[in-house]
């Protein structure tokens, strides 16, 4: 290859323009399965299994308006928090289906699963949820029980007589 034809290439390389994204739309509409977005959100032992689509702003968790299913103020913060993020309360139809562990796990697993569905739904969403902590799988679980023991770290009570 001679140096006119690599100086060509890289023109050409550098000219190439790129695909502009918007910030509401669907990144990869192909990959949308049955006109939804599915997103798994896992945390202790609850999972969640959300699917979103673009809409009203209605939120769903097992067939129950949020506020209905979470009662404290702080678990339906957290079901929305990747939402507000875009300010993309009211664009978004979101159906949670979230079961195991307590309202707590739950909502944190909901709100795993809907940042993941936004990520899928458009690549763009990734580094700002990254970056907010969003896209993070919380690894904590409980401790077992050992055998020979109340607990896991309790232990029966020792009698000296």
């Amino acid at each position: 290859m001679t140096e006119n034809q690599a100086e060509n290439t890289t023109v050409e390389q550098k000219q190439a323009p790129a695909e502009p994204k918007t910030v509401i739309g669907p990144g990869n509409a192909s990959k949308a399965k049955f006109g939804y977005w599915w997103g798994t959100g896992r945390r202790k032992t609850s999972v969640a299994r959300v699917r979103i689509r673009p809409g009203t702003g209605k939120l769903i968790v097992n067939k129950k308006e949020v506020d209905v299913y979470f009662t404290r103020d702080q678990d339906r913060k957290a079901v929305s928090a990747a939402l507000k993020l875009f300010h993309a309360e009211k664009l978004f139809d979101v159906f949670v289906n979230v079961r195991g562990g307590g309202n707590t796990g739950q909502a944190g697993a909901a709100l795993l699963g809907v940042a993941r569905a936004l990520r899928s739904y458009d690549e763009n969403y990734g580094v700002p949820l990254r970056d907010n902590g969003l896209l993070t799988r919380d690894p904590r679980m409980v401790e077992r029980k050992k055998p020979g023991q109340a607990g896991a770290r309790r232990r029966f009570q020792f009698s000296k007589r």
